[in-house]
């Protein structure tokens, strides 16, 4: 019994059903009915990386339908959101791209209510392969060798720091997350993010911003860590709002500054992800935004949980080498972008200096060749 409790301290239990069957167990010694709390633990687990994969198709094929959006909206010859139109906003193929981004960000919020996040969010790095995959389909965007692997570093990387990440720390109400949003070291993260954030939008985006996917993606996952923590704080007001006996939050002044808080972010954040999808690669913008904004988050909230003072050695260490796999992961992809290196062109250059035979009959000749 004990070891049966301790594997559901691993999970967190929304389901009231199972806190029920658990205290009829104990009371009762019934494997019966404990084998069925064992249970619920795998179909919650199965359900959040259910919600977590598909939260994952959605915001990766989201991806290729506002960058399609963008593309016809480029073909009518009017001003692209790159250089600072919102002629996208009359096209139904970016609105279909967002309704569909939104459909997986809530998929992803609710797989977080069935599982931790060192297990729901490192599934986050399949929207980043179902990019690449749709947009060498749909878009017909080609991705290198070198870009293929910074990918693949990227998604490793940001899953290890993802991991050994410190857990997130829970809030009960709105009013205790107001205490801590008015602590010192968040309000100097939030002063920080948004200076930067301002000194991005308003000198370096205008100059660099179309020659350098970091500008608007920086901008992006600054923007975007700060909107996590409002739209948590709606989320908080919501469930307190509408659970019975609980205090009605839409009367606090905090609930409505989350409110406007998150409704700013977001804007912030599709306007500058438009320009990158409009001007970038969509290979590249997705793993690097996906890595930004994961980074961003994750110091955002240990920031204001303070989860980092009781971290293990081995989790600092974890998450330095994901953080210098990442930093590898993004150098292939943006500075390497526009080297010409396929394995098939290496495959033909070795064909042509004579170092591999052209034909696979050739190839079995010259092993028996060898052999003899």
């Amino acid at each position: 019994m004990m070891m049966m409790m301790m594997m559901m301290s691993s999970f967190p239990t929304p389901f009231p059903l199972k806190l029920v069957i658990l205290a009829t167990a104990l009371m009762t010694n019934d494997h019966v009915l404990t084998v069925l709390v064992i249970v619920f633990d795998y179909l919650e687990l199965s359900f959040s990386l259910a919600l977590a994969c598909g939260s994952s198709v959605f915001i990766g094929t989201s991806f290729i339908m506002k960058k399609k959006g963008l593309l016809r909206l480029a073909s009518k010859s009017q001003l692209r959101a790159g250089q600072g139109g919102y002629g996208y906003l009359r096209e139904w193929l970016w609105w279909a791209g967002l309704i569909t981004m939104g459909v997986g960000e809530a998929a992803n919020f609710a797989a977080y209510a069935f599982a931790p996040a060192s297990v729901v969010s490192p599934m986050g790095a399949l929207s980043v392969l179902v990019g690449a995959v749709m947009s060498s389909r749909f878009l017909q965007e080609r991705l290198n060798l070198l870009g293929k692997i910074g990918c693949a570093l990227t998604v490793l990387g940001s899953t290890v720091m993802v991991i050994h990440a410190p857990h997130e720390g829970s809030v009960a109400n709105v009013d205790e997350l107001g205490q801590k949003l008015l602590d010192i070291t968040f309000l100097i993260y939030s002063v920080l993010v948004v200076s930067i954030s301002v000194f991005f939008v308003f000198y370096l985006s205008p100059k660099y911003g179309h020659r350098n996917v970091l500008i608007y993606i920086t901008i992006c996952s600054l923007i975007g860590s700060l909107s996590v923590t409002a739209c948590k704080g709606v989320g908080l007001a919501i469930k307190e709002s509408l659970t019975p006996g609980g205090k009605n939050q839409f009367v606090n002044w905090l609930t409505y500054f989350l409110i406007i808080s998150l409704i700013a972010c977001v804007m912030v954040q599709m306007n500058f992800l438009n320009r990158a999808l409009d001007t970038f690669n969509t290979a590249i913008v997705s793993p690097i935004y996906y890595v930004f904004f994961t980074t961003a988050v994750i110091a955002s909230s240990a920031i204001l949980f303070k989860e980092w003072n009781n971290m293990l050695p081995l989790d600092i260490v974890g998450s330095l080498c994901g953080f210098l796999t990442i930093i590898g992961g993004i150098f292939l992809l943006q500075f390497c972008k526009d080297v010409d290196l396929s394995l098939r062109g290496i495959q033909e250059k070795r064909v042509h200096n004579g170092t591999v035979p052209a034909s696979p009959i050739e190839r079995r000749e010259l092993l028996r060749s060898e052999d003899a």
